[in-house]
């Protein structure tokens, strides 16, 4: 029996191998239904054919979930057609934009995988792009010199939330769900900062005018009504941690919660019974250790060090959860590639090796069943070494594991023909081709466990 995944290593280091009562029909689920990667096409534009290449990567290493953040503060490049005005001002330029049809080419073609294209519209805080359409909207805008104080990276801008205008949100919401078919919609609800409208005169007017309210009271409105309106449009929320754990804001516990701030955030989201998709910095930043475009950071990335796959597969996102009920709220994880410092040209790299690790511990969970305790590491770097030569003549250019003479792995194998390794790749595809029903299934069970 010829198997993908782990297997598959084996069989490249030994070059022989014998396939008996063809065909074969494998039976496998994942541990999490969720397997995602984040991809920001905000700060850096990538057009379509490196997207599509990107979910061809995923279905390779058996990841479920593109989580789309396709806007942010620095560009608006997804078209709009109840607000053209976005795009004609917000995308970096007119070649850098997704139309309608190509955002549906790209559903359709991770549709085929299968994976699902899940969008994040972050809402309130880092939108200062809309500014560039509708100023009277905003608060504090592209405060200078010292930034830091209202976000995390210039230019800052968030929405106005005591703004009456502030059917804004309501239009993004309503627009892009009926474009993204997923049930799935992100909010965004991370990187917020109070001083942002401590300092708006607007809202410290309605303040004022209004006894009983306040920032966080006005915070806590917004994104009850942001909610309402996902889940009026038959959406599920999703939403980072910061909104939910730092504000004390609480919703239905159909929202489900990106944990991100801490490896211990997981536990923290699950027992305030939300289920939860694991995203730790620490552990899935994958733009972290390359230096720092920010001017405060000393030429240090402010999450640094570089992640190497060895962290990402090493961390089980259950394990500090014993309340077998609570383990089950945590639906997986995804990794993380924003792109102030990635864009097309080094996406391959940047996402793999690294999310080939992710997505094996994601989908046989941390425990060897054949001896009861954690994976050993040194066969899961064998695999990724004897298979990384078939991705990169597959088309995708990623980071080699280690030099060719540094493994255990004889020099024939890294300097075998391209024709073996395209004999590898076809076996993993016609295997995996024999478990697409399977597949599907596993999907449409993510969706409905989202209701």
């Amino acid at each position: 029996m010829v198997m993908c995944g782990e297997q598959v290593g084996d069989i490249a280091w030994h070059w022989s191998f014998l396939i008996k009562n063809a065909p074969v029909k494998t039976n496998d689920t994942p541990k999490f239904v969720y397997r995602g990667i984040l991809l920001d096409t905000s700060r850096n534009f990538y057009h379509v054919d490196s997207i599509l290449r990107t979910l061809d990567a995923m279905s390779y290493n058996n990841l479920n979930v593109l989580h789309w953040h396709i806007v942010d503060a620095f560009s608006w490049p997804v078209e709009s057609k109840v607000h053209p005005e976005l795009t004609e001002k917000g995308a970096y330029t007119t070649d850098m934009l997704y139309p309608y049809e190509e955002i549906k080419k790209i559903i359709n073609y991770a549709k085929s995988r299968p994976i699902r294209v899940m969008p994040e519209f972050n809402m309130p805080g880092n939108t200062f792009i809309v500014s560039d359409a509708h100023p009277e909207i905003m608060s504090c805008l592209n405060k200078q010199p010292n930034w830091d104080k209202f976000g995390p990276e210039p230019p800052s801008g968030q929405l106005n939330i005591a703004d009456l205008r502030g059917s804004f949100a309501f239009d993004v919401i309503t627009e892009y769900s009926r474009l993204f078919v997923d049930l799935g919609f992100h909010m965004g609800g991370g990187s917020l900062n109070l001083e942002w409208w401590k300092e708006d005169p607007v809202i410290e007017l309605y303040v004022c005018d209004h006894p009983g309210e306040s920032i966080e009271s006005l915070v806590k409105g917004w994104f009850n009504q942001t909610v309402g309106k996902i889940q009026e449009m038959g959406k599920v929320p999703f939403a980072r941690e910061d909104s939910m754990l730092n504000f004390g804001y609480e919703t239905k516990n159909t929202t489900i919660v990106e944990a991100w701030v801490s490896e211990d955030s997981v536990g923290k989201v699950v027992d305030k019974g939300y289920r939860a998709i694991a995203t730790s910095w620490n552990r899935h930043y994958l733009d972290c250790g390359h230096g720092s475009w920010l001017s405060n950071f000393e030429g240090s990335s402010w999450c640094g060090p570089y992640k190497g796959w060895q962290k990402i597969y090493s961390y089980n996102p259950r394990a500090k959860i014993t309340d077998p009920a609570k383990q089950k709220l945590v639906l997986g994880g995804e990794v993380a590639l924003w792109s102030a410092q990635s864009d097309e040209t080094t996406v391959d790299r940047n996402l793999y090796p690294r999310a080939a690790a992710f997505s094996e511990i994601m989908w046989t969970g941390s425990i060897d069943p054949n001896t009861n305790s954690t994976k050993d590491i040194g066969k899961v770097a064998r695999r990724l070494t004897t298979t990384d030569s078939a991705w990169l003549h597959a088309g995708i250019w990623q980071s080699r594991c280690n030099p060719c003479g540094a493994s255990a792995i004889p020099s024939h194998v890294c300097t075998q023909q391209r024709s073996n390794f395209v004999i590898i790749f076809i076996l993993c595809l016609a295997n995996a081709s024999s478990n697409l029903t399977l597949a599907t299934v596993t999907m449409r069970f993510g969706f409905e466990n989202y209701k």
